[in-house]
């Protein structure tokens, strides 16, 4: 049974930095492509950041670029989104996703499977 687990989110000050954690069991991190999103309130879920299956290569949104940086761990089955000089308007709830279309586009697709989430609050 696959399941997916997300950590690391809290409150943070503008500027600040979270790194997200995305814990896998019952399945490895090369399995699928597999990737960060998040839904701001009132907003659709965005793909933010991913990791191939293919060659492990990372794709970033043009939102995050510069700021963000994802990594993965196989020995411990998880997926890191490290999050730097946060905003106001990084807050949200950022999920763990896999099965997903990893690229230049980072999108889900309808077998993609999910964490619970994380929520972070980004305020002065």
């Amino acid at each position: 049974q696959v399941h997916i687990v997300e950590s690391g989110g809290g409150l943070v000050r503008p500027g600040e930095s979270l790194k997200l954690s995305c814990v896998l069991s019952g399945f490895r991190l090369d399995d699928y492509p597999i990737g960060w999103f998040r839904r701001a309130p009132g907003e659709e879920r965005v793909g933010l950041a991913c990791l191939s299956d293919r060659d492990g290569s990372t794709y970033l949104a043009d939102s995050v670029k510069g700021r963000f940086t994802i990594s993965g761990d196989n020995a411990r089955a998880t997926l890191y989104l490290e999050m730097k000089d946060l905003k106001p308007e990084d807050a949200a709830f950022y999920y763990c996703g896999a099965d997903i279309r990893c690229g230049p586009d980072i999108s889900s697709t309808g077998w993609t499977f999910w964490g619970q989430g994380t929520q972070v609050f980004v305020s002065s």
